[in-house]
């Protein structure tokens, strides 16, 4: 092949390759509706619609020794409390809560036992803080367990501790 023929093949392989490219409309990808949502601009938001206290933010700032338990002391709550154990807490803790759940069997050190002096001293604020916000390996329960949920747990340990 002669040096002629390769600069023929070249340009004419160039010119198919432009023109090709120049038949492509770019600019009809944005009206593509995978693009169009992240173009619209959103609405102005009302002052007040995001909160800036209450909720979590309150847990965040608050002390342990000013939070205090809204529920009373009773046998509902002790029930609630021991139905959302079973739902959150049974699992690492165990059902005697001693730390022995089948999955806190993996843990070392194993999951603190609730039924000890170590938990049923501490305030009842102080087990909400650790309770939502987790503790060490604990994990974080705000989001996952109701608030009321939470408080009616802490009754049902400290039933727990009255009775070992």
């Amino acid at each position: 092949m002669s040096q002629q023929q390769r600069w023929l093949i070249y340009g004419l392989s160039i010119f198919l390759l432009s023109s090709s490219l120049w038949g492509c409309d770019y600019a009809r990808m944005r009206e593509q509706e995978s693009i169009r949502p992240y173009e619209t601009s959103l609405p102005e938001m009302p002052q007040g619609t995001i909160p800036v206290d209450g909720g979590i933010e309150v847990l965040r700032k608050a002390k342990a020794e000013a939070l205090k338990n809204p529920l009373e002391a009773d046998e509902e709550s002790r029930q609630r409390g021991k139905d959302a154990y079973g739902h959150y807490c049974l699992m690492c803790h165990g059902p005697k809560a001693d730390g022995n759940g089948v999955v806190g069997q993996s843990f070392y050190p194993l999951p603190t036992n609730l039924k000890s002096p170590y938990v049923q001293n501490q305030t009842d604020g102080s087990l909400f803080i650790r309770i939502s916000r987790g503790y060490k390996r604990h994990p974080y329960l705000a989001d996952t367990a109701s608030e009321s949920d939470r408080w009616a747990v802490i009754h049902y340990l400290r039933s727990l501790g009255k009775e070992g």
